[in-house]
Formats: structure tokens, sequence, C-alpha cells
């Protein structure tokens, strides 16, 4: 056991020898090898960062949003391994003592590297709101060419249905000339048209054979619609336009059209279109003779024999010959059943530009006695007015039925009953 003196003596030479942690910048004052470690790994560091902002720029131009996003996660990554260091040092450094040189090169180090950190989250800043428009800018762009991409399959569709591929199509110079191949209200209103004019056209011939044949013509616009008072006795011919208008449009709001063969036909919208595109070129008399069993062709069949009455064709010809021809299914070559065909195919092609459309065309028609309404409907007879009364005028007959085609209306046309031509 060790005298008291002893004991104090050999406990402060115990003190004497403990190990006390030291500062950072004591351990890197007695640790050189430390301290070029840090500063090697901050010149490292500003390099790739340096390297990494070049990228950045490069990758404006050409402009390319996958490079200019990789070189943006890798500025970012490089400030965030600058800002460790930064807060390494700030951490074992409270109070900065540049107790040698090398501690005051690493401390002006520091500060330098400081600033331009500074800078370069200013220019990141910058960038990453350049980069927020270019990608507004690329998702308008993406937009057109969307709508462009619709623009040209539509275009396709109707070149594949008119037989021509987009090749064919290189070189012909208009692209307006595609145009009427276009599902538009103006090119069911120019249909309707051609139409209306059909069966003012058919009506002629129809007329001329029954005067021809000495028909009592008061006697069958009376028996058509009676009661009926036209302003000019000229006037009656709008009668019989009726009587073939009414006849034609008959089933006209169905798909089928009132063809029996056709019912159990699924059509699509593109086959209705297909065949508007087919027919429309053609001469019918030509299209029958390829194939007289087709639906146009028992459509055309079927509403001869409801236009024109046996009493007719027995006046217009002496007998039933063609009559029953058509019911046999043929079409013959006449020059009164191609006057007819010519009508035909155009209710025909209307019918099938009425069904391409989505939602479909709607058609309307206007009973006798109808209150006239000018936003509805379109008096044949542009001079007729009121006939010296406060009456309101009346529809006396419907020449063509009306169409409503999206939000618009296509006018009905009518002929107004108790009028008077204006002087």
């Amino acid at each position: 056991m060790l005298p008291t003196g002893a004991k104090e003596s050999q406990l402060r030479e115990s003190n004497s020898q403990k190990v006390h942690p030291q500062p950072m910048e004591e351990a890197m004052t007695q640790n050189p090898e430390a301290l070029e470690a840090l500063i090697s790994k901050i010149f490292t560091n500003i390099s790739s960062l340096k390297s990494a902002y070049i990228q950045l720029q490069a990758a404006h131009t050409p402009y390319d949003p996958d490079k200019i996003q990789a070189a943006d996660k890798l500025v970012i990554s490089e400030l965030k391994t600058l800002s460790e260091l930064k807060h390494f040092y700030r951490e074992n450094n409270p109070k900065p003592v540049c107790v040698s040189p090398q501690d005051s090169r690493l401390a002006v180090e520091i500060q330098e590297q400081q600033s331009l950190l500074k800078t370069y989250e200013v220019m990141v800043k910058k960038f990453q709101s350049e980069i927020h428009n270019k990608d507004s800018e690329i998702l308008q762009l993406q937009q057109q060419i969307q709508e462009a991409d619709q623009k040209r399959t539509k275009l396709e569709k109707n070149l594949k249905l008119r037989g021509m591929s987009a090749k064919e199509s290189d070189g012909l110079g208009d692209e307006n000339s595609f145009f009427p191949m276009d599902l538009s209200p103006d090119i069911f209103t120019s249909a309707a048209e051609v139409a209306f004019k059909a069966i003012h056209d058919f009506s002629k011939p129809l007329i001329n054979m029954m005067k021809a044949a000495g028909w009592d013509l008061d006697a069958a616009a009376d028996s058509i619609e009676p009661n009926v008072v036209y302003a000019k006795r000229a006037h009656k011919k709008y009668a019989f336009e009726s009587h073939i208008c009414q006849r034609m449009f008959s089933g006209f709001q169905q798909e089928s059209f009132s063809v029996k063969s056709a019912d159990s036909i699924t059509v699509t919208e593109e086959s209705f279109f297909q065949q508007y595109v087919a027919l429309r070129e053609m001469d019918p008399l030509d299209t029958l003779g390829q194939n007289p069993d087709s639906i146009f062709g028992e459509f055309c069949r079927s509403k001869y024999l409801v236009v024109v009455h046996p009493k007719m064709e027995v006046s217009f010809f002496g007998n039933l010959d063609q009559r029953n021809y058509v019911m046999g299914g043929g079409h013959p070559r006449t020059p009164f059943y191609q006057a007819f065909l010519k009508l035909a195919k155009s209710i025909w092609l209307l019918h099938r530009l009425a069904y391409s459309f989505d939602p479909n065309v709607k058609v309307f028609q206007v009973k006798r006695g109808s209150e006239f309404s000018e936003v509805y409907m379109e008096c044949v007879v542009k001079d007729l007015v009121i006939n010296g009364t406060d009456q309101k005028p009346r529809v006396g007959l419907m020449v063509m039925p009306g169409f409503w085609i999206g939000g618009s209306v296509i006018q009905a046309r009518v002929y107004l009953t108790s009028m008077k031509v204006s002087e």
C-alpha cells in the first residue's frame, strides 16, 4: 500500500497523460493530409459542377428535354455535395481561427465557393424557369401535332374512299380540292339543293306526258292536294312536285330507307359515306347495270312503283310493260326511266350523307295549314303577298322537306295558299 504522498503523485501523473478532443482546426493543423484532402474534394466538386453546368447549357442548343433533365439533376447533385462540404466545415469550425497559412487558404476557398454556390443557385433557378416554359411549349406543340394527325387520318380516309392513296395525292396542288369530301353542313346543303332541282326536273317530263295523254291537269292537281288556292294557274305544277317529294322521301328517317333487304344489314357510318362516294360520280344506269339487285337498285324499283301510278303508264305508253319489267327486277333503258334514275340517285345520295354525320341529319316535314315560319320554311314563290286579309300566311303544299344538321336548319320549301302575286 502506497503512502498518501505517493498516491497523489501517481494521480497527477495519470491526469497529465489523459487525451482531450481536439478542435477541427487543430486536427487539420496537426494533420495536413486531412486538410489537403478537404481542399482536393472542394476543387474536384467545383470542377464537376462546372462540367455539369456546361452540359446544361449545351442541352439547350439544340433543345433536348431529356438531356436538360439529366444535366439539371447532375448540377443539383454537385450543388448538394458542395453544400455538404460547406456545412461540414462550419460545424467543425464555428469560429474560424486562422492558425496557419493552410487554414487561411481554406477559409478563402470556402468563402469563394460560397459566393460561387449562390451564383449557380440563381442560374439553376433561371434554367428551371426556362425548362418550365419549354415544357409548356412542348405540350402545345404536341397538341398541334395530335390535331394535325387527326386531320391527316381523316384526309387519308377520304382519299381511301375515293380509291386514292396518300402518295397519289402528292402534287395535286390545291389542298382545297379535298374539302368537298369532308363532312360539313355545306356539302349536305349542296346535296339537298341538287335533290330539290331533281324533283323539279322530273316533274317537267311527267307533266308534259300527262298533257300529251290528255289529262286534266287542274283535276289532277286538286286530287293530289284539294282546296289549295293558287295565286296563278301555273303554280299548280307545285302540286306534282309535292306528290313526287312525298313519295321519294317516305322512309327517309329510317336507316334502311324502307328498303327491305337493308333491314338485316348493319350499316356503319363509314359504309354510308362509302356508298355516297362510290355513286356520286357514277351514272346510275351504269351502276345498276353492274349490280341490278343492289340496295340502291331495290330502292330505285320501289320508289318508281310508288311515284308513277299504273294509270299514268297506261296513258303514257299504252301498256304496263315497263312497270312489269321493273317489278321483275330489271332497270329499263328508256328515257323516262333514266330521267327517274337521276331523281332517285339525288335522293339516295342525300340519305347516305344524312347518315354519315354524327349525329345523323334529321328530316322534318311541314303539314298543310301550318302557319308560315321564316325560320323553318322558305316559300318557293318569292313574290307572294297576303290576299287582302289580316290572316297569317298558311302552308298549302310542302314541295321539299327541311333538315336539322347539328345546330343549323335547312329550311323546308313550301307553297303558300290563299296568296296573291305582288304587283
